[in-house]
């Protein structure tokens, strides 16, 4: 017994076909995109609303351009990092693979990379501690990622392996056996466990660098378990015969993110 894949059609509304220049478009607003989009305005509310109550440390303004620097931090990390991480022998064979974007493929660990250096930028545009605004942004993050695994199940892609619990599943893509849905399990540990997690972790005071240690460490944990799980990359499958490239990325995050929880400094305000 296996349950049924919903075949939700991936694309919402397309706006095409058209020509222009000889050249046939056809755009469309797919889930994928559109989960993207509703963890952008997620984040944008919630970070508006810490910044109404900052008592002037935060602006609105400041927020925009947290965030828009954010989202260029995940869109070209996601995409180099899925690049050098998992696909290095094409960009080898032809650099020009890193600009095929309309293939796919963007890599949690890559945008961590960009919205790190992001962060860095801001802090030091608007004068502030790395971890002042890397603490604000940590909460905020298991929204967007919990939406994304969303967009993944739709799309039908990174399922997990093959197995025999009632709630496996047949993916139009993963062949005739069914399969764990671990697109829903990162849906329900990295976005809603992990927003709870650092949700109760926040509410008291905490040394600066503390709740973005908890991120990493909650992230880093919840990945390592899924991907016990989860499928490998057909051209990279195994290292030592048992561990996946997700989780070798995610070692280091629950090394730095166990130290700055366990590092000694006065708590924050």
């Amino acid at each position: 017994m296996a349950l049924n894949f919903p075949h939700i059609d991936p694309i919402i509304v397309s706006f095409g076909p058209f020509e222009i220049f000889g050249t046939s478009l056809e755009p469309a607003l797919r889930w994928y995109g559109f989960m993207y989009l509703v963890g952008f305005v997620a984040a944008l509310w919630l970070l508006n609303r810490q910044a109404d109550r900052s008592n002037g440390l935060w602006s609105r303004e400041q927020v925009s351009d947290l965030l828009f620097y954010g989202f260029l931090g995940v869109v070209l990390g996601g995409r180099v990092g899925y690049v050098l991480f998992y696909h290095l022998d094409l960009l080898l064979a032809n650099p020009m693979y890193l600009f095929k974007i309309t293939e796919g493929g963007m890599s949690f660990h890559g945008g961590l990379i960009g919205v790190i250096s992001a962060m860095a930028y801001i802090a030091w545009k608007q004068k502030r501690h790395f971890f002042a605004v890397a603490d604000m942004v940590a909460p905020v993050v298991p929204i967007g990622l919990g939406a994304g695994r969303i967009g993944n199940f739709i799309n039908g892609e990174l399922w997990g392996r093959v197995s025999d619990v009632p709630w496996a599943m047949v993916f139009p893509t993963g062949g005739p056996d069914p399969r764990h849905p671990s697109q829903l399990y990162q849906f329900a540990l990295e976005g809603v466990a992990l927003y709870l997690l650092l949700f109760w972790f926040s509410r008291k005071p905490r040394q600066q660098g503390a709740i973005s240690g908890m991120f990493l460490l909650g992230y880093g944990s919840f990945r390592i378990l899924v991907e016990t799980v989860r499928q490998p990359d057909a051209h990279l499958g195994y290292y030592l015969g048992f561990i996946t490239m997700g989780q070798i990325l995610s070692v280091p995050m629950l090394a730095l993110g166990l130290y700055l929880i366990l590092r000694k400094q006065e708590p924050r305000a």
